[in-house]
């Protein structure tokens, strides 16, 4: 037997998928995450996974993971002290920037910049100059540019180099040459250069990206090794290690170690994957997802079975010029704390989070602060002898002790402070999917909800009532989701180049060819790493806007339809998703700045998982009667075992569905249908039950 382990590590817990290839049968674990060391949670859970299931560890062959060893770098200021060599004249790049302040219109007030990634101290002025067109104005003086990295190796003070010449996205070879010589000088630092990061104009963004890179490189690299040498050891020396992309792809170690700037959002980019995986199976193509883990809560939408990507990725104030899925996150999940302010007297919820330790007061690890998890437990929502993660108990006392300090706090009774937290953490992720679709041009009555992470089911079904998207869909192991994603996504790696060419002017001939010599580049990265040219599937992308706008659309397109449309096909499509952006259109004048080709690995053909035994009933698959608290008084309620569940029961409210890694809650009024694929449907009772 050939096993596949999805892994995606969050803030409180890492998740594990394991996965029979042969016969779909899938195994989940979810373990603590170690946020002093990530690995050591990842090694913990490969051993549980692999004891729960009985699987000998080496047959497992492949290993996808999800991480956020990268974004933590960065959040937390641990990168390393980067070295920036630029043209001459331009040392300040970083430093001048965007006009950007976060938060309203006194945002500056507040707004406390951050230290420079790469400080001038470090910073060097090559003389040497690229002009516009691509030839050389000034040719590199070497020597100095020697003279200079010398100087600065000698100080030991530089981790990681980056190297951004002006003009390099159109003539790279002042870059190579800079690179070869400080690879001289600096034998053991890594290197990065603007012109293989991203090649694209603007000077700031490709600087500010190239330098990240370099800042998280050693980083992740270090990372990517300890954990290959453990999963060696424990799994042996066949088992592949792939790394998720931001843009919801794989890479292998080796690309990921050179340009981890593409895996900053790996994290949120995993639930992503997984909610397509089983959605589109059941025939979604249209869905809003929600990841509610311990932390935080991730939102997206996916037209048309494919996630928004886009050109950009931010974490905290860094904005990178890297793809990555359109995923808004937000500081609320199971774990964050409810709290009165003295001035204001008003509830609050999170940001602030009790993550894995000592999390929760229900947890009985230490925490004794009110949380969303704890207002769920009081109100019946979370059954208070389930287990989290399968092994972790809850405490309803301790919950019932802790909310009661919010009551107390409000001059309220215990039950309505535990659903004003509920209420308010709602609102919050009512607000983030409104975000990526109200404010986007999408109807959210025309998608479905789809709910997962370990808190996310416990919310979904409110959450559907006020955004009106129905059906709610859960998807099997809601709470490895991310590690199913994982599972099942493909490897991908792209090629790009500056265009800046009206539409009009263009041949399409000359256009299909360079967008060719791009599949060329990206394909040779799978092949770097022995995926063969006939399982590539290849997509093609172009940046448009109205000549003299500040703005672009992505639009996406295949060769055959350009052959057959020209130019046309581009420009029609920007100006459908400009009229639904903003109303309007103009038809004439597009303007084509940058081309790219996207090459993936063919999916994986996994067979589907089995359905439970068909002949038990619903009355089979009840554990017992509990009841919960909702809109101001109390309901009969009864708990089910998911595993029992099958396709064509159908589970009315009020009622409780558990599981190991999550737990869905139907409220009175509504209704859940298992379909053929083992997702629950949640629907008005009033809904037809036809599949």
């Amino acid at each position: 037997m050939v096993y596949r382990l999805g892994v995606d590590v969050g803030g409180t817990f890492t998740d594990f998928l394991l996965m029979n290839e042969e016969t779909g049968e899938t195994f989940t674990a979810k373990v603590p995450s170690t946020p002093e060391d990530s690995s050591i949670g990842v090694l913990n859970g490969v051993a549980r996974i692999c004891e729960e299931s009985g699987v000998d560890p080496s047959a497992i062959q492949r290993m996808m993971h999800g991480t956020t060893v990268a974004t933590n770098a960065v959040l937390t200021g641990r990168g390393a002290r980067v070295g920036l060599v630029t043209t001459a004249g331009f040392e300040h790049t970083l430093q001048i920037a965007r006009s950007f302040c976060p938060g309203g219109l006194g945002g500056w007030v507040s707004f406390i910049k951050r230290p420079l990634l790469a400080p001038l101290e470090l910073t060097i002025g090559a003389r040497e100059r690229i002009a516009a067109d691509g030839s050389v104005a000034t040719p590199l003086d070497e020597e100095r540019l020697r003279e200079d990295l010398t100087r600065r190796q000698a100080r030991g003070e530089v981790e990681a180099l980056t190297i951004c010449f002006i003009n390099a996205f159109v003539n790279s070879d002042h870059e190579r040459r800079a690179a070869e010589i400080a690879g001289e000088i600096f034998s053991d630092v890594p290197i990065s250069i603007s012109s293989d990061v991203v090649p694209e104009m603007q000077e700031y963004e490709r600087t500010e990206t190239t330098v990240v890179n370099s800042y998280v490189r050693p980083e992740v690299s270090r990372y990517m090794n300890n954990l290959q040498e453990a999963l060696n050891t424990e799994l042996g020396s066949k088992t592949q290690l792939a790394i998720l992309r931001s843009d919801g792809g794989l890479a292998s170690v080796r690309a990921t170690a050179e340009s981890p700037v593409n895996i900053l959002m790996s994290g949120p980019a995993g639930g992503v994957a997984g909610a397509i995986y089983f959605c589109t199976q059941a025939g979604y193509d249209n869905l809003l997802t929600f990841d509610m883990g311990g932390t935080s809560t991730d939102v997206a939408l996916i037209e048309n079975a494919r996630a928004n990507v886009r050109r950009e990725t931010i974490v905290g104030d860094v904005r990178v010029r890297a793809p990555s899925i359109d995923v808004r996150t937000i500081g609320a999940g199971g774990g964050s704390i409810a709290f009165v302010p003295e001035l204001t007297q008003a509830l609050r919820v999170g940001p602030e989070s009790a993550g894995a330790v000592p999390g929760p007061a229900a947890y009985m690890k230490g925490g004794d602060q009110p949380t969303v998890c704890d207002a769920n437990v009081v109100l019946g929502y979370l059954p208070s002898d389930a287990q989290l993660g399968g092994s972790m108990s809850i405490n309803r006392d301790a919950a019932v002790a802790a909310v009661q300090r919010v009551a107390d706090a409000l001059d309220i009774d215990l039950m309505a402070a535990a659903e004003g937290i509920v209420r308010i953490a709602n609102e919050a992720m009512f607000g983030a999917l409104r975000l990526v679709s109200v404010e986007q041009g999408h109807d959210p009555r025309d998608f479905s909800l789809v709910g997962f992470g370990g808190a996310g089911p416990l919310h979904a079904n409110a959450l559907g009532i006020l955004l009106d998207s129905f059906p709610v869909i859960v998807p099997p192991g809601p709470g490895v989701l991310c590690a199913y994603g994982d599972a099942t996504t493909r490897v991908q790696d792209e090629a790009a180049r500056t265009y800046t060419t009206m539409a009009s002017e263009l041949d399409t001939g000359t256009l299909v060819a360079d967008l060719q010599e791009l599949r060329d580049r990206a394909a040779q990265s799978l092949l770097d790493d022995g995926i063969p040219a006939s399982t590539h599937e290849v997509t093609y992308q172009a940046d448009v806007r109205y000549a003299g706008q500040a703005f672009q659309i992505s639009v996406e397109f295949d060769e055959g339809k350009l052959r057959e449309r020209g130019t046309e096909l581009l420009t029609g499509e920007f100006d459908a998703q400009h009229e639904k952006l903003f109303t309007f259109k103009l038809g004439e004048d597009h303007e084509i700045l940058m081309i790219r080709a996207v090459v993936k690995a063919a999916a994986s053909r996994l067979k589907a998982r089995e359905q439970p035994n068909a002949d038990l009933s619903l009355a089979d698959c009840a554990i017992h009667e509990s009841k919960i608290y909702h809109a101001g008084q109390w309901h009969a309620a009864t708990i089910y075992d998911r595993s029992r569940l099958h396709s064509g029961l159908v589970v009315p409210g009020a009622s409780i569905i558990t599981e190991m890694d999550s737990t869905t809650l139907v409220l009175p009024g509504y209704q859940a249908r298992v379909d053929r694929i083992g997702n629950l449907l949640i629907e008005p009772a009033s809904a037809t039950s036809e599949e």
